[in-house]
């Protein structure tokens, strides 16, 4: 079995290569390494891999040194010939397709990132699945596409036509865009609801490392919503685990899907959502108290109201994953704080301490 994942430099991608390695799948990765955030976070990523930094060129393929399963190519999805050619290249079994313009405020400032890295690059790897007769396509969406919707659990049953930021709006995009090539060509398409993932690697404009980091400093911390929020904390391996699972069962049409009362998570065609998260919120202020008593530090608050495109909760219903793969995810909070804290103290403060 041969497998595509975009974003092999990013947070998820990283996690993913290393739990599929040794499988028995061949891995080929792609990342345009851009630089939204710290670019030597992900060539850091890339290096645990086996894929050293002065090898990396633009379109260059690059074997691994650690995995002999697993290659990378620096591309950037947008290059619609590019990414033909890739898929030209390679007879792919199946795609896992994680790249993304990532982050909510960020979006705000930035629409046109989001509209050309998470919709006209999701296309050409639809085009790319499509032309190639490739298998099963799973796509990172996000809980953020709930939006205004305010129903807890979070179902993949609840409409989702209310986003609050351009990025919900380009991961509710790719559902749309995935469901009518699905219909359109019978492609197997599964997309993926992550909740607030966070671990060891994770990306410096999340929550979890900003108050890691702030605390360590002696820095304040921003609190928002005047701590008033709670958030379903996915921990990475049980996201990575989720994934895992799915990849391996691509979805078929529902025969039970009745157009009069349609059912948003799936199809007469074989499309399929499913949300993967904790399935326990945890209160914001709670968190914090995870990470402080985790550092043995009280944090300094800085209180502020909510930001625009964010949310007050979110929770998320896993029942159909749990039921069609068995998933369950198994890490608490304490253990997966402690686990990042762990990381971040080996990775940035031994380097200064050297």
């Amino acid at each position: 079995m041969k497998i595509l994942i975009t974003g092999t430099a990013g947070f998820i991608g990283y996690h993913l290569v290393k739990k599929l390695t040794g499988t028995g799948m061949e891995i080929v990765g792609i990342d345009n390494i851009n630089d939204y955030y710290d670019v030597n976070l992900k060539y850091a990523r890339l290096k645990d891999t086996g894929i050293l930094r002065e090898s990396i060129e633009e379109g260059k393929v690059v074997k691994s040194e650690k995995f002999p399963d697993y290659s990378f190519v620096k591309m950037d999805l947008k290059d619609a010939a590019g990414v033909n050619d890739i898929f030209k290249k390679n007879k792919f079994d199946m795609v896992c397709h994680l790249a993304a313009q990532a982050g909510v405020r960020y979006s705000i400032e930035n629409p046109k990132v989001y509209i050309e890295s998470n919709l006209n690059a999701f296309a050409n790897i639809l085009e790319g699945v499509r032309n190639f007769n490739t298998g099963h396509l799973v796509y990172a969406s996000s809980s953020s596409v709930y939006g205004l919707n305010e129903t807890m659990p979070f179902s993949t049953r609840h409409n989702v036509d209310h986003p609050v930021s351009l990025y919900a709006a380009t991961k509710k995009g790719n559902e749309l865009l995935a469901h009518s090539y699905s219909y359109l060509y019978g492609i197997p398409v599964t997309g993926l609801r992550f909740f607030t993932v966070y671990g060891p690697w994770g990306r410096p404009d999340m929550a979890l490392f900003k108050f890691v980091r702030n605390i360590l400093a002696g820095k304040p911390i921003e609190v928002y919503n005047f701590g008033e929020m709670e958030r379903d904390f996915t921990y990475i391996d049980d996201i990575v685990l989720g994934i895992e699972k799915v990849i391996a069962i691509p979805p078929e049409g529902n025969p039970g899907w009745n157009g009069m009362q349609p059912d948003p998570s799936s199809s007469t065609s074989p499309y399929k959502i499913y949300n993967i998260g904790n399935g326990k919120p945890v209160k914001l202020m709670d968190f914090i108290g995870v990470v402080e008593k985790t550092l043995g530090i009280e944090g300094e608050k800085k209180m502020m109201p909510i930001q625009p495109g964010d949310v007050k909760k979110t929770w998320a219903d896993t029942k159909d994953l749990e039921n069609d793969t068995g998933y369950k995810p198994s890490t608490p909070v304490e253990t997966g704080v402690r686990n990042f804290v762990e990381w971040y103290r080996n990775f940035y403060l031994s380097q200064k301490d050297d």
